[in-house]
């Protein structure tokens, strides 16, 4: 009987002993696997690389954007902390003191920037000291050129002042460029592109060149790049609270419609075809932009769009508008702007635009456009 005790004791001895080593044993092939994941397992950073915020577009099939990755190009958006100088004076921030005749952030808790909600002496101090290159592009085509010096001084004026800026100017016309001093740091780079018979072929031409540029020559040779139309002004500071990775800017025409109201492509053959009960906002197609690589995105999708259109003998109602429309509608801006970016008319005023930035110059159609 004694040996029988003894036995069972030194068996259920064991048995806790085995069942110990087990739990232990386990518990670290858990940690050593958890540690391989985050260190080894291919493909395990790219699901926090692409910070795009992305949406279904309902029963359509989704845009395979694919990863794009520009070497060194993502080293510079690395650090994403927003650092301001000791001593630095500013009127002290409010959660409660804000405008309240517009939205100052989007249903997705995307900021809109209007008029009182930054401080530029604050933001002038915190992006200051990340050595920005702001790349900048801008078409004159055709009759186009004549808008040029308007641009490019009152950019020298109000645009990214004291940045570094890189202007990407593609023309057909490399002598008409106007002379222009620009101040330090900055720097025109002109980029011959070939004459149209149609202006539609010229707007849609964009993508396309914008396209080649973000993937081919902006690589390590710049922090953001904004797209702009030639043909507009600058008349008040346009500048580093337009950073983000995807930036739109809301329509001067369509920001208080409804979005039944909006021009979005309706023809359902099209892919910049946008149901009439979907949509956000309806976004200008005269200024746009981010970081490199989701403006390099951004543009290499809506070129392929283009492409497949053209195939079929489609033309989207609004044209590169249009496909811009729909791309933004399914990978949301991380940052908006409001009319103020891009106004329809110097002249034009409303209660909610307490400040015109940028804003078209008014022109003859028929003058400029060689097929109107």
């Amino acid at each position: 009987m004694l040996i029988r005790h003894n036995f069972l004791y030194l068996f259920g001895g064991m048995t806790l002993i085995g069942l110990f080593f087990l739990g232990y044993s386990s518990n670290w092939l858990r940690t050593e696997r958890r540690h391989e994941d985050l260190n080894s397992t291919p493909g395990t950073e790219k699901k926090h690389d692409d910070l795009g915020l992305h949406s279904s577009p309902g029963t359509e099939e989704k845009h395979d954007l694919g990863p794009y990755s520009s070497p060194g190009t993502e080293k510079k958006h690395d650090d994403l902390g927003l650092h301001s100088s000791a001593g630095l004076h500013y009127k002290q921030p409010s959660a409660l003191d804000a405008r309240r005749d517009i939205a100052t952030v989007s249903t997705w808790l995307a900021p809109i920037v209007w008029e009182g909600t930054f401080d530029p002496t604050l933001i002038d101090d915190v992006y200051k000291q990340k050595n920005l290159t702001i790349a900048t592009t801008v078409f004159a085509v055709g009759k186009y050129v004549i808008f040029l010096k308007d641009f490019l001084e009152s950019a020298e004026v109000h645009y990214f002042v004291g940045y570094r800026v890189h202007y990407y100017l593609f023309t057909d016309q490399p002598e008409a460029i106007p002379n222009v001093k620009l101040g330090e740091e900055r720097k025109l780079i002109v980029r011959k592109v070939p004459s149209a018979n149609r202006w539609q072929d010229i707007s849609m031409g964009r993508m396309a060149a914008l396209e080649k540029l973000t993937k081919s020559e902006l690589d390590n040779k710049a922090d953001y790049i904004f797209c702009f139309d030639v043909d507009a002004k600058f008349y008040a500071r346009w500048s580093a609270e337009a950073l983000s990775h995807l930036v739109a800017v809301i329509h001067p025409w369509f920001y208080n419609y409804p979005r039944e109201k909006f021009t979005y492509e309706r023809k359902p053959e099209s892919e910049a075809f946008i149901p009439a009960d979907e949509g956000d906002f309806y976004y200008a197609g005269g200024a746009f932009g981010g970081s490199v690589q989701e403006v390099h995105k951004l543009t290499k999708t809506c070129n392929e769009k283009q492409s497949i259109d053209r195939a079929k003998s489609i033309e989207a109602l609004w044209h590169d508008e249009s496909h811009l429309n729909k791309y933004f509608l399914y990978n949301k801006p991380s940052k908006l702007l409001s009319p103020e970016y891009l106004w329809r008319d110097i002249s034009a005023r409303t209660n909610e635009v307490k400040i015109i930035r940028f804003t078209s110059v008014a022109k003859n159609m028929k003058e400029v456009r060689p097929n109107v």
